[in-house]
């Protein structure tokens, strides 16, 4: 028996640039009117492929995150298999009802209450009446609008419209539930809940398809990932492979040399302040951007003070690469109390068999009390750790988790 709920069938999207080409009714009446009155060129210069042949199938209660970078294709593909937007190419099959949350107040009418758009909403995914008054309280309930249940929408913050819009969503009970990274709108308290709903859901049996740059959540929520790249389908199947060649993709401008360069001119840095490098060491000295778990790793950063400062202090984090803290520290209970104008390099070191195989982040900032920013922007350097065999080579087994220490065993004879 076919079990198949959706069928991606060689889809692509072009849109044409410099043109607002969501492919709505009326969005394409609007460019058509514009197109009869100015003539057009039709170099492939003006033209962006969102999404490029892409094809895939997904079966019947299915938990499937689409990742990718900004510009990857994900928003795209979302709104093509939920019929918003029509494939230039291609054809989508679905044997189901699509439910989708993909922007802020999608479906709402702005003028209508609370109450009236939870009914309107319903009726666009296909629910008679009767269906949605029977999970009516459901809805209110998890949404927590019950105050301004009868007051417009377009009165309604951005978080009000993702926990009412999301409610609606997850509880009439569609085949295909399709979410885009809108949760993020909401607070942390109710991001939980939106998981915690998601999960029921596809415990149920219906099909989630889920994008979002949480890798924590794609972690806990996914069985598999489609991993898009410039409108293409670069990985499909399990969830870390998936989440690792997305994390390589997201931090491929990072420099993996080891180190980070500036120049006066182009430092890093607010007035006071000036940013002039990053570099990580090994034991004897070498630069590098690739350690032996067993290496100790020495981090140097150098700047330069246009003035004096007082109680300078150099923050650093180390993240995982989907931005996970591991752990910090701070220059402060080093650094004398005040700093005068000059050069200086500041020198901390990473433990050896500390952090398990993976790719990692330097998060750095400066300060002085107050904490005056001196260091704004956000500045990363990435850095890989592997495990290596007495032998110099790569083991055949990885240890879960990002702290490996070396635990020291006793074995007694009784």
């Amino acid at each position: 028996m076919d079990n198949k709920i959706i069928s991606v069938q060689n889809i692509s999207k072009k849109y044409e640039i410099g043109m607002v080409a969501s492919g709505s009714f009326r969005e394409t009446f609007t460019n058509a009117i514009s197109l009869s009155n100015k003539k057009r060129s039709k170099s492939s210069k003006d033209e962006f492929w969102a999404l490029k042949d892409i094809s895939f199938d997904v079966n019947k209660g299915d938990v499937i995150g689409i990742i990718g970078r900004n510009g990857a294709g994900k928003s795209t593909l979302l709104k093509v298999i939920s019929k918003i937007t029509e494939p230039t190419n291609g054809r989508i099959v679905l044997n189901g009802r699509v439910a989708s949350l993909l922007e802020v107040g999608t479906g709402f009418h702005p003028e209508l209450t609370g109450r009236e758009n939870i009914f309107l909403n319903g009726s666009i995914l296909g629910m008679t009446r009767s269906e949605i008054r029977s999970k009516f309280n459901e809805i209110v309930n998890f949404s927590g609008v019950e105050k301004f249940l009868d007051t417009p929408v377009k009165r309604y913050s951005s978080g009000m419209y993702v926990r009412l819009a999301f409610a609606v969503a997850a509880h009439l009970e569609p085949e295909i539930l399709v979410i885009d990274e809108v949760l993020s709108v909401g607070d942390v308290e109710f991001q939980k809940k939106c998981l915690g709903k998601m999960n029921e859901v596809a415990k149920g049996g219906r099909t989630v398809l889920f994008v979002s740059h949480n890798m924590g959540a794609v972690r806990t929520l996914c069985e598999t990932v489609i991993v898009l790249n410039g409108g293409k389908v670069a990985f499909q199947g399990d969830v870390e492979t998936g989440v690792n060649i997305y994390l390589g993709m997201a931090n491929e401008n990072m420099s993996e040399m080891g180190q980070v360069n500036f120049t006066m001119e182009n430092a890093v840095g607010k007035e006071e302040l000036k940013l002039l490098g990053i570099r990580l060491k090994d034991e004897l000295g070498n630069i590098k951007g690739t350690f032996s778990t067993s290496e100790e790793i020495t981090l140097e950063i150098d700047y330069y003070l246009t003035e004096k400062v007082v109680n300078m202090r150099l923050n650093v984090r180390v993240l995982t690469g989907d931005d996970q803290i591991l752990f910090a520290g701070s220059s402060h209970s080093k650094e004398p109390h005040s700093k005068n104008k000059g050069y200086y390099t500041c020198i901390t070191k990473f433990s050896k068999d500390l952090l398990n195989e993976g790719v990692y982040k330097i998060w750095l900032q400066a300060g002085s009390p107050g904490y005056k920013e001196l260091l704004p922007e956000q500045i990363y350097l990435k850095f890989t750790t592997e495990k290596l065999t007495s032998s110099g080579t790569m083991r055949d087994s990885v240890l879960p988790g990002y702290i490996a220490p070396v635990l020291n065993w006793e074995i007694i004879t009784k």
